[in-house]
């Protein structure tokens, strides 16, 4: 089988280095064939930066490529689902950045769409992936920390001069920005069961979009997750799961590469050098979902059971709820009912 055929959706900073940890993986397993974006010398820049051969202006056109097999979109949050259904419908199988959608009745039709569809459709929670992730999973799935009792996790900068984040119109807000990551450690956690009671708080700007945003998610037989989300400050940006028996922290947790051990050791992962500088925190680490892709494609599956439909639905929910609590509302909400 040869390599898989990657299509980039949007030229912008994520995609740079989604592309950019991707040319890092093996010619033979993975290979970058076109970009779209809304410009066409934006694409162009980009493709010739990322050695892709084809550039396109729009995303029809990329939609339409048959040498394409999956796509990556990684747009701002309010064109997910539009640029994901043209895909799906033209055959592509799809990674989507987080978050999939803008509410969970925009992400159930998606994942709905492709499953009518036989396509492979994941949400680019690419934490899940890293080595010290699946670390935590097997501590737990062998019983070491004991039973799961709580989850303190926090993640913040000073965000408030970026668009995507502070801008009603772009999709914008701590909740699906950052609130992604610190829900789906939560859920890492504890199993990917869903929390019984959502308590939430926050502070929003004068677009109406959060800015800062404390929550618990209560699950089943009395365990928390405490979390608590800002763009306007930096905050430690861990996340520590304790259990009866211990704990382990994941620093930098949403692209960790240093784990506090349950035995108090500190362990270390590395990451390869790439073509170009990255735009973001360890994004190198991009590789690893990239990965799993390919492998799950290559098996017929439609979706990956580290980051599966139902966890992505499940997320939706508990972002539409904190949302609803801390008072943000989109076009979304209206415009796509439960």
């Amino acid at each position: 089988m040869g390599p898989l055929r990657w299509g980039i959706a949007s030229a912008g900073k994520i995609s740079h280095d989604f592309a950019n940890a991707v040319n890092t993986l093996p010619a033979t397993d993975h290979q970058l064939v076109a970009v779209a974006a809304r410009k066409l010398e934006d694409a162009q820049k980009f493709a010739q930066q990322h050695a892709i051969g084809t550039a396109y202006a729009g995303y029809e056109a990329l939609a339409k490529d048959p040498n394409v097999d999956v796509v990556y979109i990684g747009s701002v949050n309010n064109a997910h689902y539009e640029i994901g259904l043209l895909m799906l419908d033209h055959g592509k199988h799809l990674l989507c950045e987080k978050p999939l959608c803008m509410n969970e009745a925009q992400a159930s039709r998606l994942l709905q769409r492709a499953a009518d569809r036989k396509l492979f459709l994941m949400e680019a929670i690419w934490s899940r992936f890293f080595p010290h992730y699946r670390a935590v999973r097997e501590r737990i799935g062998r019983g070491e920390l004991g039973e799961v009792r709580e989850v303190e996790v926090h993640f913040g900068f000073q965000l408030t001069d970026v668009d995507r984040l502070r801008l009603k119109s772009l999709g914008g807000g701590t909740t699906l920005d950052l609130g992604v990551y610190t829900i789906q450690v939560c859920l890492w956690a504890f199993g990917g069961v869903a929390p019984t009671k959502i308590v939430a708080s926050g502070i929003t700007n004068e677009e109406g979009v959060d800015m800062e945003v404390t929550a618990e998610l209560h699950f089943p037989g009395g365990g928390i997750g405490r979390m608590k989300t800002s763009a306007l400050k930096e905050l430690k940006n861990t996340a520590t799961i304790t259990g009866t028996k211990g704990s382990m922290t994941l620093h930098t947790f949403w692209c960790p590469l240093t784990l506090t051990d349950l035995d108090g050791k500190v362990r270390e992962d590395t990451l390869p050098t790439a073509r170009h500088p990255f735009n973001f925190h360890n994004s190198c680490g991009l590789r690893y979902e990239a990965d799993e892709v390919a492998r799950c494609i290559r098996a017929g599956k439609l979706q990956s059971e580290t980051v599966s439909h139902a966890d992505s639905a499940l997320i939706a929910r508990i972002e539409d709820e904190i949302r609803k609590q801390v008072g943000v509302t989109f076009p979304e909400d209206t415009q796509f009912a439960p």
